[in-house]
């Protein structure tokens, strides 16, 4: 009773003070578009790994010892002559944010004819007529030098590399979220049109989820820097979780308006009466999303926190800024009413009531199955696979790749102390398969030869005060079991003559690391969220067994989706795999106590069978308009992203979608039917309760 009153208590409030509330909450959404200008987005995947991940600590180490950074580019230039192909380094040269450029001459300083120098060092650099320079371009400077590259090679030359790759995602994301953001808003207002039964009502929902992602966006500057996922992502997936609660207060608000109720009274009821199934359904979102905290790779809590936060605002939006807008639009909505576009669902109701159990029974023969084949597919890891064929970048890396092989460079720094032991080490790396050429200083002097004769700009990339660098270049892709198994041997290499004082850098070296952290993360991640939800459930509704019926239907819905690569033979990006877990179980849990909600109510005064049709009839618009809105922006994403793991991440949420409403609808009702103890038509004066506590 106490609890009611408070409810009631604030909700008067929020009613009586809705004028000054909403020009507050119109305030902070346009103070959030404002700050979200300031928000800085960062495309490198490697820079979420841990602080502690041996890559990390080694280039942290290698950023103090030593001035130059390890090369992120490779850059190759058609048809040009040995003479030209000078021209075309030095132009290289002089591009601001440029740090190093490494070519052919630099292995002939002594200007010698090219049939006297070794043919394998030549077609390293030079083939056919086209020169290949490594380049090293600075942190900070990467999206304005990758530009000022492509603009001096042309469109008929080729780069890629991680720093080429950073560049192109940071251009073409901004411009693919403007455009998935406009038509997924098109596309969801299309939906509300369909699936409400006012012409207003589609604008009033969106301006109040407008209002919410807004906010959201902008309060994202207590972060400082978001991840690309969470830019590309983060709003679109919030406008669609978040899009049933304004809907589900809109209709509570007019059933109270149809039984003659005053709009302030019908407000306060309508509010009260959906707090609770609400909240519940968004702290399970919320929560699920929360799980995504539980991950040592950065890219999970940065859109985690991103998503939890959104979906509170988007609750706190639909309880205190909602009410004063429906208020103040309530009689162009009711004006503006117009038949159903959609049909009633009674008839799919009565489908469903005398199959659900053979739905059921097929659903849960799929579970062992469906969970083994989700858990054993082929995964990328890193970035070297986000920019397909058919991309500039894919198509550039491809042409590289056919003329001068896959090449990598690995960059290993020990103590500088003994020259002997140092060169044990290069002649141990050098007989190392996939390993094509190792240079270090002590290597290329010789123990009789002074480092003094080497100029400074030549000896302090390889020495400092401290340490010795060793530069690797590797025949490997940038990931693969091949690349993981040479990382592995190089560390045990190098730990057999420095123990662990060595240290190891590279993007294959980083990938591998990121495999390491983003697989232990799996099992942490999936096993939180599930137990989240679960107790949330249990609290809420005080039984065990509901709650495991819910949670193992949209698992099941989960592993199915994530099966489906597996079938189709498609490798998938872990992370995109890692994420689709925790987000499907958060967006998608709210159809499953939607809908057992409103057959808890059903059950009250109809059988089980008459409750599973009257459920479906009443449920069903609000579960598709939410549902085919978080498809359809998932789908949208997908074709749209050119950057792999945001198309991908986007495929698997639209799909898995599909999973979960597929399996609240058909297959639900037959785990209810099946665990409802009393099949009995209830007397409608004898109210029961569904199941007995388990």
């Amino acid at each position: 009773m106490k609890e009611s009153n408070l409810k009631e208590k604030f909700f008067d409030k929020v009613i009586r003070f809705r004028v000054p509330i909403m020009m507050a909450f119109v305030i902070a959404a346009l103070l959030g578009g404002y700050a979200r200008q300031f928000i800085k987005v960062n495309y490198d995947m490697n820079d979420y790994l841990p602080e502690n991940s041996p890559s990390t600590v080694a280039l942290d180490v290698m950023n103090q010892a030593f001035d130059g950074a390890i090369p992120n580019a490779r850059v190759a230039v058609n048809d040009v002559s040995y003479g030209e192909a000078m021209a075309y380094k030095e132009k290289l040269e002089k591009i601001p944010g440029v740090e190093s450029v490494t070519w052919l001459d630099d292995s002939n300083k002594m200007n010698m004819p090219l049939s006297m120098l070794d043919k394998d060092t030549v077609e390293t650099y030079y083939k056919d007529n086209t020169a290949l320079y490594t380049v090293t371009i600075q942190e900070g400077h990467i999206n304005d030098a990758v530009p000022a590259i492509r603009k001096l090679i042309g469109k008929d030359n080729q780069m890629t590399g991680s720093a080429v790759s950073t560049a192109i995602a940071t251009k073409s994301t901004v411009t693919e979220i403007q455009k998935i953001t406009g038509f997924a808003l098109l596309m969801v207002l299309f939906m509300l049109i369909m699936t409400t039964a006012s012409w207003v009502e589609p604008f009033v929902v969106l301006i109040g989820v407008g209002v919410a992602v807004m906010i959201n966006a902008g309060s994202n500057l207590i972060f400082g820097e978001i991840s690309f996922v969470t830019n590309a992502a983060g709003n679109i997936l919030q406008l669609a979780v978040s899009l049933d609660y304004s809907v589900f207060l809109i209709h509570r608000f007019e059933e109270y308006r149809k039984a003659g109720m005053t709009p302030e009274v019908a407000m306060k009821n309508a509010l009260c009466k959906s707090t609770t199934s609400i909240a519940s359904s968004g702290l399970t979102t919320v929560i699920g999303f929360l799980a995504l905290l539980f991950m040592r790779f950065g890219i999970g809590p940065d859109l985690g926190r991103a998503l939890a936060k959104g979906v509170g605002i988007s609750l706190l939006t639909v309880f205190v800024f909602m009410p004063g807008l429906i208020l103040a639009t309530f009689k162009w909505i009711e004006r503006t009413k117009h038949r159903d576009f959609l049909p009633s669902f009674h008839r799919f109701g009565v489908f469903i009531s005398k199959t659900t159990v053979c739905f059921a029974v097929i659903f849960a023969l799929l579970i062992i199955p469906s969970y083994y084949l989700s858990n054993h597919n082929s995964y990328y890891y890193g970035s070297s696979h986000i920019f397909s064929a058919g991309t500039e970048y894919g198509d550039d890396t491809e042409a590289i790749t056919k003329k001068f092989g896959i090449k990598d460079t690995y960059v290993v720094m020990v103590p500088k102390s003994s020259d002997a032991k140092e060169r044990k080490l290069c002649e141990k790396l050098k007989s190392t398969k996939h390993v094509v050429s190792v240079t270090s200083l002590v290597d290329v002097l010789g123990p009789a030869v002074p480092a003094s004769i080497f100029p400074d700009s030549v000896s302090t990339k390889l020495r400092s005060s401290d340490y010795d660098r060793i530069l690797i270049s590797v025949g490997a892709e940038y990931e693969g079991d091949e690349t993981f198994a040479l990382v592995k041997k190089i560390r045990s290499t190098a730990a057999s003559y420095y123990g662990d004082k060595y240290y190891l850098a590279g993007q294959g070296v980083s990938t591998s690391d990121l495999k390491d952290t983003i697989t232990a993360d799996m099992v942490k991640v999936n096993l939180v969220a599930i137990g989240a939800v679960f107790l949330i459930l249990l609290l809420t509704m005080g039984t065990l067994k509901i709650p495991a019926i819910l949670v193992l239907t949209i698992e099941t819905a989960i592993w199915i989706n994530l099966s489906i690569p597996y079938i189709q033979n498609k490798p998938i990006f872990y992370i995109a795999y890692l994420i689709i877990s925790s987000v499907q179980l958060g967006a998608t849990v709210d159809y499953a106590i939607l809908f057992t909600d409103r057959y808890k109510e059903c059950r009250e005064t109809l059988s089980q069978k008459e409750s599973i049709v009257e459920t479906i009839t009443q449920t069903t618009t609000s579960m598709l308009t939410s549902g085919l809105s978080l498809t359809i922006v998932g789908f949208l994403l997908g074709s749209i992203s050119t950057h792999g793991v945001l198309s991908q991440l986007g495929y698997l949420l639209g799909k898995g979608t599909l999973c979960s409403l597929f399996a609240v609808l058909f297959v639900l009702p037959g785990f209810l039917y099946l665990a409802d103890r009393d099949g009995k038509k209830p007397e409608k004066k004898k109210r029961k309760k569904l199941f007995t506590q388990s």
